[in-house]
């Protein structure tokens, strides 16, 4: 054990006279190394595929390609300082701080995997793909944040004086990139607020804005139109206009009026409680909702009744076939009770000179 230790030493210092024998060993053991966690990551794998739980899959997946070639590069590391200090006269004391360095990437490579495999892996069952999206993307701007700062103080850096540079730094780009930021907020704000997510359907009265929302980035949000037009929106947008959600409707309403004529007032009450009747026996229209059918208004050809109600179903296509089953069913039920729909008519009104010169007119011709 201490000749093992003693030879180890030897090679982080870079100093052998078997120098060529030690990168030989030092590759074979990067082999055998390899070799052994192949079979291993395999095993793994295999025992990871049979459990139930997504965390094993997606640890056992982000960890075997970056540990891997961590096997390969570090005594790869080591081989050159060997190479180097006993072929030249450079110093090889920074191959110590690279060495450092590739273990604070490979395990910021393993994070970051392990982040998006959760992210698959969860994304398929997710009720909520916007705050998914939202988390894995502060999760992955975590990592490289921090293990950005563990590089640059293995790099000789002051973190204090970085922090401080970053300040003034952030203010100076702060105001040069002020939109910039002002999207990068509001879609932090869409994240926090939800007042939509992904696969909703959204528009603004405010704004020329009607569509489905395809991703929420950081900086713009990509809306799909129904005529199939990508809109590109920029997220501080949002945060100074109305959006409604017609997806977080829990009903559609129909409101209609239906005109029936004049000589059939007698009617009209009849014709209004059968409409009434007709929808709360609907197997489609929620009767706990508002329902309202009423004799509404003296119209100037037609006297007006008011049909007001909601159906089941958000969905349009759904909604459209119900609406149009409602309103054949109001035909029947003016027809049973032998009324009709009202047409727009008027009434001209002729005095005494207007009725001789008419006549005359006629006895003319």
């Amino acid at each position: 054990m201490e000749k093992m230790t003693t030879w180890w030493l030897s090679l982080e210092q870079g100093s052998s006279p078997d120098w060529l024998l030690n990168v030989g060993l030092l590759l074979t053991l990067s082999a055998v190394l390899w070799g052994a966690w192949w079979l291993i990551s395999r095993r793994l794998a295999h025992v990871a595929t049979a459990t139930k739980f997504i965390w094993d899959d997606a640890l056992v997946h982000a960890v075997r390609r970056p540990v891997s070639w961590l096997i390969w590069l570090w005594p790869a590391l080591i081989s050159i300082g060997v190479v180097v200090e006993n072929t030249s006269h450079y110093s090889i004391t920074f191959l110590a701080v690279v060495r450092h360095l590739l273990l604070v990437w490979t395990l910021i490579w393993i994070l970051l995997r392990l982040i998006s495999n959760v992210e698959t892996a969860l994304a398929s069952n997710a009720k909520d793909l916007t705050t998914l999206n939202a988390v894995s993307k502060v999760l992955r701007l975590m990592v490289m944040v921090i293990g950005g700062l563990v590089m640059m103080q293995n790099l000789g850096l002051s973190l204090s004086g970085i922090l401080t540079f970053g300040g003034v730094g952030g203010l100076v780009v702060g105001m040069a990139a002020k939109d910039l930021l002002a999207n990068f907020f509001g879609g932090l704000m869409i994240y926090f607020d939800r007042p939509f997510k992904v696969g909703d359907w959204i528009r603004s009265p405010d704004r020329q804005i009607e569509g489905t929302v395809e991703r929420i980035g950081f900086r713009m949000t990509v809306i799909r139109t129904f005529d199939k037009r990508p809109l590109y929106v920029p997220n501080s947008v949002f945060s100074s206009i109305v959006v409604e959600n017609p997806s977080r409707m829990s009903n559609r309403r129909i409101k209609q009026k239906v005109g029936l004529r004049y000589q059939d007032a007698a009617v009209v009450g009849e014709v209004v409680e059968g409409i009434k009747q007709m929808l709360r026996q609907h197997p489609d229209i929620d009767s706990h909702q508002t329902l309202i059918v009423s004799f509404d208004n003296y119209g100037p050809s037609s006297l007006d009744v008011l049909v007001y109600t909601f159906t089941k179903t958000v969905n349009w296509v759904e909604y459209k076939d119900v609406q149009q089953d409602v309103m054949l069913k109001i035909v029947e039920i003016v027809h049973q009770h032998g009324a009709d729909f009202a047409f727009p008519t008027s009434t001209v009104q002729l005095g005494d000179n207007a009725l001789m010169a008419l006549e005359s007119s006629s006895l003319k011709a």
